[in-house]
């Protein structure tokens, strides 16, 4: 066993077949005259048994927000400073990172995430365009602007680094947003730390 920098590294090597688990435990992987080196980036203080005998990190870095906007909100609710686009139900929010008072999620910890948007104007012949912004500033932006459809999404979706402490949110950078229904959606979740 190594341990080096807060890194905890298990060493295994087998001459015979050795079945061992996934991380889901869904997918096995037979092991047969060869070495395998298993490493927790953040070992857990407590024991909890595995296949190869070592304690490992289990649902500690789970992060995952879906919310939906429900309430149809006239433009003068949504006239603010910020433009910040609201969602008044929260769906999922595993580790409750994304706070549903201000519309706003916050990285607990450095990584890579993905994010999804999906929002509805309701009335034609008007434009809107909305930005994924990341501490104030825009990161990917969608528009919906047919002006022959009534209902129409700007809908868009991409990974993003982010630092711990980042802030994450939607942004109405153009046009009034009006409607609820629950047509109009954001959702995140953590893809892997780093």
């Amino acid at each position: 066993m190594l341990l080096r920098c807060g890194v905890l590294c298990v060493v295994v090597c087998v001459s015979g077949p050795l079945l061992v688990w996934g991380q889901n435990e869904t997918e096995s992987i037979v092991l047969e005259g060869k070495c395998l080196v298993v490493c927790d980036s953040t070992p857990a203080a407590e024991q909890s048994g595995s296949a190869l005998g070592m304690s490992v990190r289990s649902g500690g870095g789970r992060v995952a927000f879906s919310a939906v906007r429900n309430n149809n909100h006239e433009p003068s609710e949504m006239s603010n400073r910020t433009m910040t686009i609201y969602f008044d139900q929260v769906l999922v929010n595993v580790g409750s990172h994304f706070d549903p008072a201000r519309s706003v999620f916050l990285a607990p910890r450095k990584g890579v995430y993905s994010f999804s948007f999906n929002v509805v104007k309701v009335y034609n012949r008007q434009t809107i365009q909305v930005s994924l912004v990341l501490n104030g500033w825009p990161v990917i932006s969608a528009f919906a602007g047919d002006q022959d459809v009534t209902r129409e999404a700007a809908t868009n979706a991409g990974l993003v680094l982010m630092e711990r402490g980042d802030k994450a949110n939607l942004k109405l950078e153009r046009g009034n947003l009006m409607g609820g229904w629950k047509y109009s959606t954001f959702s995140g979740f953590l893809v892997f730390p780093l």
